[in-house]
């Protein structure tokens, strides 16, 4: 499937750049690999937070037909890898907006709403998401996300994550912080309850959800079934030093002989975009792997090496990009011209780029997750055009989580962000329209 132009121009003219200071401590990561192990089994995840964990509401805001509260806590992360949490990002705030009356006495469905890459603070998803969900008798809570606004380290410019690391400390914290807040809006009368979240946000809200063990409306808008596409190969990539990612990876022994024997590409690496390109000759290998299970980066490395197989790069097409119909006029800008230099970058770095995609797959593919509890509450919209989530070669949502409804959209990422929110409001609709058919009715209510 082309991608949207508007992903490609949007992207371009953005300054912010990824993981400017390269993967993290190599000792952190080997930490928070085996934490993965542990958070990603919804039985062990579960047992880990007390049922009470402290949340406080610290002031509440009343108007003629809502009410907003706002609330904190301690990062439940900081009980198992204090040592990796700076101190901007320790404590937890977020805000609940409610209705003031109820549409019916036996429900009071909430949606944990996750913000996406660049949202901070509170506003956008409380005006486009939360403030129109009320409507529908839905109360929402929005939750801050570590490296992101208040939560933000001084030394951090806009959304750009230092280290690759940041984003699984970032995963691992939102998963607790989602349980801890599940919880205790179970146990303060608040139910069906739900997670959604827009792009990245929609892929954490899919990790949080594995670990709830009843009936959960889960909602991921434009997120698939990991991340590592989205940094290998989407748009996003163009955004990442890939030489010096390339520089630290040999740097440390840890990286290249540890790491990289341990964690797996999940889906096979001859069938997505970055093998894609015939004139490598990747047909041999692929007919050698096809049984085979899943590969780790220091595997595929070797293979391609005693296969004598020329580097395999990214390599953009003028004729792979979908043009839409309000983007005609910026359509020969200069901006849209593909560097060589990238181009040349990613075939010098091919070793950074296959170690990236193991350890994307080992954090956030949702195969290394559990099932979430009922799938048939969750409704997952997709954009067909997606420059930002290419998901060729990358397992479908249907086939990890049989039962769930998936959804596209005719347009690319920010497309579907800038004029489908409307359909991401229904389906969150709908899917607490079937909680109430399967989730036990909630406890009594403690109001404010």
């Amino acid at each position: 499937m082309p991608i949207s132009r508007l992903d490609v121009f949007y992207r371009k003219i953005l300054l912010s750049k990824c993981f400017t200071k390269g993967w993290g401590d190599p000792e952190n990561l080997m930490e928070l690999f085996n934490f993965r192990k542990l958070v990603s089994n919804r039985n062990a995840c579960y047992e880990l937070l007390p049922k009470d964990y402290p949340v406080d509401i610290i002031n509440v805001q009343r108007f003629t037909d809502f009410q907003i509260l706002e609330g904190r806590l301690w990062t439940p992360f900081r009980m198992f890898l204090p040592s990796l949490l700076v101190p901007e990002i320790q404590q937890v705030y977020f805000q609940m907006i409610l209705p003031r009356k109820w549409p019916s006495s036996d429900y009071r469905p909430l949606c944990i709403h996750l913000a996406g890459t660049g949202d901070h603070y509170f506003w956008r998803r409380r005006n486009f998401m939360a403030k129109p969900l009320l409507q529908a008798g839905i109360g929402s809570l929005i939750v801050e996300n570590p490296y992101y606004g208040t939560r933000k380290p001084k030394d951090q410019l806009r959304s750009s994550l230092h280290y690759v690391s940041d984003i699984f400390v970032m995963g691992g914290c939102l998963i607790l912080e989602t349980l801890a807040l599940l919880n205790w809006c179970e146990q303060i009368g608040f139910g069906p309850l739900g997670v959604s979240g827009i792009s990245m946000g929609g892929h954490m809200a899919s990790l949080a959800a594995s670990n709830w063990p009843k009936p959960l409306v889960l909602v991921p808008c434009l997120s698939w079934s990991t991340a590592s596409s989205v940094f290998t190969e989407g748009v996003m990539s163009e955004s990442i030093d890939w030489d010096m990612l390339q520089k630290q990876l040999f740097s440390n022994k840890i990286y290249c002989d540890t790491l990289s024997k341990s964690c797996k590409i999940v889906d096979s690496p001859f069938a997505c975009t970055l093998s894609r390109i015939p004139e490598y000759g990747l047909t041999s290998l692929l007919e050698q792997k096809s049984d085979a299970g899943y590969i780790s980066p220091y595997e595929m490395m070797n293979l391609l090496d005693s296969s004598n197989c020329p580097a395999i790069s990214y390599k953009h097409s003028s004729q792979n990009v979908k043009v839409e119909s309000s983007e005609y006029s910026v359509m020969n800008l200069p901006i849209f011209n593909f560097s060589r230099e990238i181009t040349d970058m990613r075939k010098r770095d091919k070793e950074a780029i296959w170690f990236m995609r193991g350890m994307m797959d080992e954090f956030t593919h949702l195969k290394n997750f559990s099932v979430p509890y009922e799938p048939s509450l969750i409704i997952a919209v997709c954009a067909e055009s997606d420059g930002y989530v290419p998901r060729v070669g990358i397992s479908k949502l249907d086939e990890i989580w049989p039962g769930a409804t998936i959804k596209y959209v005719d347009t690319g990422h920010v497309g579907a962000y800038l004029w489908h929110r409307k359909l991401f409001r229904d389906c969150i609709i709908q899917a607490f329209e079937r909680a109430k058919k399967i989730a036990p009715k909630p406890g009594p209510y403690f109001e404010n």
